[in-house]
């Protein structure tokens, strides 16, 4: 076994809890044993049905205050917009007019509260970057017991980046902090537990957790699925929705050959000779939307059995430890995803949600369809698709010009409750007053910006 001293001694001297050190240091013995955390694809067989939420849903169902009290909503809250050219946490973007990622999720906790009485409690995994921005927006909510870290804030953990060449901690003096990164989402678990949380929440009653990205607001807790979480019995839960091409490189649900275990591959995890078979969205037809139902009081049993390590699947990448310079030191950084537990609570399960329960923003693209008449504000304080829909979205192809969020400021707003697939090419500004029907192209490649006119536009390419 290779020696882990010196991850230690630097991971102690940062104050990283012992539980975080723990899930590393297993991750860093796999890799020294020449782990690949890949899975083949004839290992594995595709998962073919689910259970529907719709047929497992009774019409009208309310929240049973009890079940409320023994809830937790976890919200994942660690990501800077860093891709969209933004430098604090991504939920402070205004979603609806001034109102953020943030504020529709205080507002759904609040609708929940007022309405049933069941005080759910509340939970942001934050990191290093976003929990300073974060706190501060969340004081608007003092009154509501929704501020403080105290209240409501779990903190990610940070581990250390390994030198390829030495298999050590990475030494950067330049610019210490970039000898460290997240662990991924996976790191759930370990923050739970060596925050205190894990234990805090057991010991005031609470039994169930919903955990959600932050940046998906189809994903409010559900009277029906809390209820068939609950009466399930099951420990682990993981929302799935039907894979379309936008969704080709997320994770995919399948199921193991050697013993019938549902589990989820990455593509990080998927060897190149197979990236076909994985994309390919009628073969492997369930996407793991990234919700998560788990019993608390199982994982805090099996966290004890296994020495306080939920043994996740590893995951590589090799990068540089400057992000910015691909001349710098290259070092690996070791990831964990959060859906994979489902293959560690012996019992765990999958059910198909409508996509309604799935609008995450990852992209300009996301954020301008998002931001359009496709989606509404609903009473329970969701983002969602407009009936129209049928609970499809529209595809949002835009160009380069529109990858950083200032760009969509001038960009205007089409009407797209009726588009299929909406192409940008080139700096275009909408006038008021356009449709787009099915799918439409705009192309400008003249380098100078070209207005569209007000009016229907219908399967068609427009070059302007």
């Amino acid at each position: 076994m290779s020696d882990f001293s010196p991850f230690r001694e630097k991971m102690e001297a940062a104050s990283v809890s012992e539980a975080a050190i723990r899930a590393f240091e297993r991750n860093y013995q796999l890799l020294c044993l020449n782990e690949s955390g890949l899975i083949s694809e004839d290992s594995i067989r595709p998962c073919e049905s689910l259970p529907l939420l719709e047929d497992v849903s009774v019409d009208g169902e309310a929240f049973d205050p009890e079940l409320l009290k023994q809830t937790v909503v976890i919200k994942l809250n660690g990501g800077l917009g860093t891709s969209m050219g933004l430098q604090k946490a991504k939920s402070l973007l205004p979603v609806k007019d001034d109102t953020t990622f943030l504020d529709i999720i205080a507002q759904q906790i609040l609708h929940l509260r007022e309405t049933t009485g069941g005080k759910v409690r509340f939970l942001l995994m934050n990191s290093f970057s976003t929990s300073e921005d974060t706190l501060e927006h969340m004081e608007a909510y003092q009154e509501n017991d929704l501020a403080g870290a105290e209240s409501v804030e779990m903190m990610q953990n940070q581990i250390p980046k390994i030198d390829v060449n030495s298999m050590l901690p990475v030494d950067w003096e330049k610019n210490p902090s970039l000898e460290w990164c997240p662990p991924g989402h996976g790191d759930l678990y370990a923050a739970l537990a060596g925050s205190g949380w894990l234990d805090a929440l057991l010991a005031g009653g609470v039994k169930y957790a919903f955990v959600s990205n932050s940046d998906n607001l189809g994903a409010i807790l559900d009277a029906n699925l809390l209820r068939y979480f609950a009466e399930s019995g099951k420990p682990f839960l993981m929302e799935a929705t039907r894979r379309t091409e936008a969704d080709k490189k997320g994770g995919h649900l399948a199921v193991r050959s050697s013993d019938e275990q549902l589990l989820l591959r990455e593509v990080a995890q998927c060897p190149e000779e197979d990236l076909e078979q994985f994309q390919d969205v009628s073969k492997h037809q369930y996407f793991n939307t990234n919700s998560l139902w788990i019993r608390l009081d199982v994982l805090k049993e099996l966290l004890e059995k296994e020495n306080g390590v939920l043994p996740l699947p590893m995951i590589k990448n090799t990068k540089t430890v400057d992000p910015r310079d691909k001349q710098s030191t290259q070092v690996y950084q070791l990831e964990t995803a959060m859906g994979a537990a489902i293959e560690s609570f012996p019992g765990s399960g999958a059910i198909c949600v409508p996509r309604s329960r799935f609008a995450p923003v990852k992209t300009t693209s996301d954020l301008f369809a998002l931001r359009s008449d496709a989606y509404e504000r609903t009473e329970d304080g969701r983002i969602a698709l407009v009936a129209e829909r049928d609970g499809k979205p529209p595809v949002i192809d835009l160009s380069d010009e529109y990858k950083l969020v200032d760009s969509l400021e001038g960009l205007g707003m089409p009407s797209l409750v009726q588009a299929g697939k909406l192409t940008v090419q080139g700096p275009v500004r909408f006038a008021d007053g356009v449709t787009i029907v099915g799918n439409v192209s705009f192309i400008n490649e003249s380098g100078e910006t070209k207005w569209v006119a007000g009016g229907k536009y219908t399967d068609e390419e427009v070059t302007l």
